[in-house]
């Protein structure tokens, strides 16, 4: 039995848990109106206030508390046949012992704890193991869920004021993610790995999301490699009104030969006639509120890569700057104070005297998307902040979402587009304009706006001149590659993983070295997984299968299927795929390894043509580029030692060196060429020292 006094200590303290570190500091500050005091260790900081006659105490994680795993007898590669991990027993083991320790001596001191993670199928997952640790030490406590969908003062205030419990079906759903990712991921990696003896850091990673997404860049590659141009050519005709000149272009907008296109232009005499004027004036709807997907989207229009501009999100939402980023909903709730939220941002740099213009409309209407969801708003702006606050790739994100916000309330913006048709000895060319006559909701959100393309002021039968006149030769294009915001889209519209995944996707695929560039490109090693499991393990790359377990979790956390017959019906599935496999490994060991060697080539050799390809040395173990032709061409280059090194196929115009792609975990990829000496790179260095000798702004947080 406790002590009296132990009895008395369980009565008085009431113990928070966030997610973070910073999420728990926000909230200490707002609930104890900036008298929390931080306690405990640099590593896990707790922060301590008074309620009435109670104490609080407030601790923030690192995200996932617990981590799922098999157990240590499966752990060995080559001691385990990958198939005996499809029914393996799953175990979960702390992410940071030292952690969960403290969070059950906190946990076995408290009265009532609330966990006040993010809403969302992880966050909930999350809150559930923390739950089901501290009822370990504390079955007499009374435990709380606190929900909210920003960190501003006034929704955390509202939240612990309205504590509610645990969603177990959202967490449930979470859960068996977890599971299905890891059982599907550990067993085909380590199967493709172990057929193609590429063990320790250089396995071959395969997922059950990963490997769909991967084949639509290599698919996409292959249509581009296998497209065939086709030639075609343009007539133009360049015309002069009053000192103003445009151009018009042949009706008949693509010639298949020269002698074609030049037995019309040759008609083209020194004058046309205009013999029709159209003008036209549309509308142009102002944008829906962000969801996850729109925000990646345009963040990575931005340049900012979908992965970068998440963790952007992140820590703008926990330090009260933007709502939960991780968001489905295109449509504000009646609750959502518009009208609050400008008023907040009318103190804001730059966004300030935008928001003042929307507050003078008479009534706030706001854009409405298809998708509508209630567990949290669309993502939108939640207080006022200074560019001084924010690091700038920071202040582009919550320009961003400030600006999109605006739009939503903002009016449509109005457009002209002008068609004229002019008769040249009778071939008709059409020249078109467009301007925009009302700026609408695009003074406040201008990003991806078009220049205006104005021509002169034209009448029907005025006569003008012929000042140039051109045959030019085009050819067909082959379909664009995928940028990263293009393939999140892709990735939605296919139901290949969520809005809380599909960014770590990508970037998994990138640190694996199985894309890279963006547009996104397939790397060899790429094509050959890819392509091998296309060929004799279909289901792991096609949507078909991923996004029916998609759909399968989803009942999860509506409460109509469990979790168990979820993963079981996973396993079947895997056991098929297996099948598949075992049958043809063979070919699959044959085509991955001839593709594999593909990326051990960094491009040719200047000084003998060779190839030039990683090597390692003898002596030191280092890699370094050689050429193929050694012994009779001694040709060599220093490599990095960590991270992976893709031949671009270019050559580097200063040194005349091939250029390559280094891709490093944790680091954004970049390229350069081969020779440690070249004139760009001292160009580089020099440009470097000058920005850091020069003013560094340092941001909070």
């Amino acid at each position: 039995m406790p002590s009296l006094r132990s009895y008395y200590k369980l009565l008085a303290m009431k113990l928070i848990i966030t997610e973070k570190n910073q999420t728990a500091r926000r909230i200490a500050t707002i609930l104890s109106a900036g008298s929390a005091k931080r306690e405990g260790t640099a590593r896990s900081p707790i922060y301590t206030f008074k309620e009435g006659s109670s104490s609080v105490k407030c601790i923030g994680l690192r995200g996932h508390i617990l981590k799922v795993d098999f157990p240590d007898e499966y752990l060995k590669w080559q001691d385990v046949e990958p198939r005996t991990l499809v029914r393996a027993e799953l175990v979960k083991t702390p992410t940071d012992s030292s952690l969960v320790t403290t969070l059950k001596r906190l946990a076995k001191e408290a009265s009532e704890i609330v966990i006040a993670t993010d809403y969302d199928r992880e966050g909930e997952l999350i809150a559930l193991d923390i739950e089901r640790l501290c009822r370990e030490v504390n079955q007499k406590a009374k435990y709380f869920r606190a929900r909210f969908s920003a960190l501003t003062p006034a929704d955390v205030k509202n939240s612990f004021s309205n504590l509610t419990s645990l969603d177990e079906n959202l967490a449930r759903a979470g859960e068996a993610r977890q599971d299905i990712d890891l059982i599907w991921g550990a067993t085909l990696t380590r199967f493709i790995s172990l057929a193609t003896t590429r063990l320790g850091r250089k396995f071959l990673s395969v997922g059950r999301v990963q490997s769909p997404t991967l084949a639509l860049i290599v698919e996409r590659e292959k249509e581009i490699q296998s497209f065939v141009p086709e030639d075609y050519w343009v007539l133009t005709v360049t015309f002069e009104k009053d000192g103003e000149t445009f151009t018009a272009r042949h009706k008949k907008e693509k010639f298949s030969t020269f002698e074609e296109a030049k037995e019309h232009m040759d008609k083209v005499e020194d004058a046309g006639r205009v013999v029709e004027v159209v003008q036209k004036e549309r509308e142009i709807n102002p944008p829906p509120p962000f969801n996850t997907t729109m925000f990646l989207t345009a963040s990575s229009s931005l340049r900012i890569s979908p992965a970068r501009a998440m963790n952007i999100a992140e820590s703008l939402y926990s330090r009260g700057y933007i709502s939960y980023p991780r968001v489905d909903n295109t449509v504000y709730p009646d609750s959502l104070s518009l009208k609050g939220i400008l008023k907040t941002l009318t103190g804001a740099d730059v966004i300030g005297p935008l928001a003042s213009e929307i507050l003078i409309q008479p009534a706030l209407k706001p854009t409405r998307g298809k998708k509508i969801s209630t567990d949290h708003p669309p993502i939108h702006p939640t207080s006022k902040a200074l560019k001084s606050e924010l690091r700038d790739v920071e202040w582009k994100i919550y320009e961003l979402v400030s600006r999109r916000f605006l739009a939503t309330l903002s009016s449509a913006a109005k457009a002209r587009s002008t068609k004229v048709t002019v008769d040249c000895s009778g071939e008709e060319f059409v020249a078109r304009g467009d301007v925009i006559v009302d700026e609408g909701f695009l003074k406040f959100y201008p990003y991806g706006r078009k220049k205006d393309e104005e021509l002169p002021t034209l009448r029907e039968g005025e006569i003008l001149k012929v000042v140039d006149k051109k045959i030019e030769k085009k050819q067909t294009q082959p379909p664009n590659r995928y940028t990263e915001g293009k393939l999140i889209e892709k990735m939605e519209s296919m139901g290949l993983g969520t809005k809380s995944t599909r960014h770590t996707i990508i970037q998994n695929l990138i640190e694996r070295g199985y894309i890279y560039g963006n547009p996104l490109r397939p790397s060899e090693t790429g094509m050959a997984v890819s392509s091998a499991l296309k060929r004799h393990a279909t289901p792991v790359t096609t949507p078909e299968m991923t996004s029916q377990l998609e759909r399968d979790m989803d009942e999860i956390a509506e409460g109509k299927k469990t979790l168990d017959s979820v993963v079981d019906t996973s396993r079947e599935i895997l056991d098929g795929v297996l099948d598949l496999m075992e049958g043809e490994k063979e070919s699959i060991t044959r085509e991955i390894k001839e593709g594999l060697r593909g990326d051990t080539v960094l491009g040719a050799c200047p000084s003998c043509g060779g190839e030039l390809r990683v090597r390692i040395s003898k002596q030191s173990g280092k890699r370094f580029a050689g050429c193929s032709n050694y012994p009779e061409c001694n040709k060599t280059y220093p490599l990095p030692q960590k991270g992976g090194v893709i031949g671009t196929g270019e050559i580097c115009e200063e040194c005349g060196s091939p250029r390559v792609r280094i891709i490093a975990k944790g680091r954004k990829p970049w390229e350069t060429c081969l020779e440690p000496n070249c004139p760009s790179k001292a160009e580089t260095a020099k440009q470097g020292a000058k920005r850091a000798g020069g003013k560094v702004k340092k941001g909070k947080g």
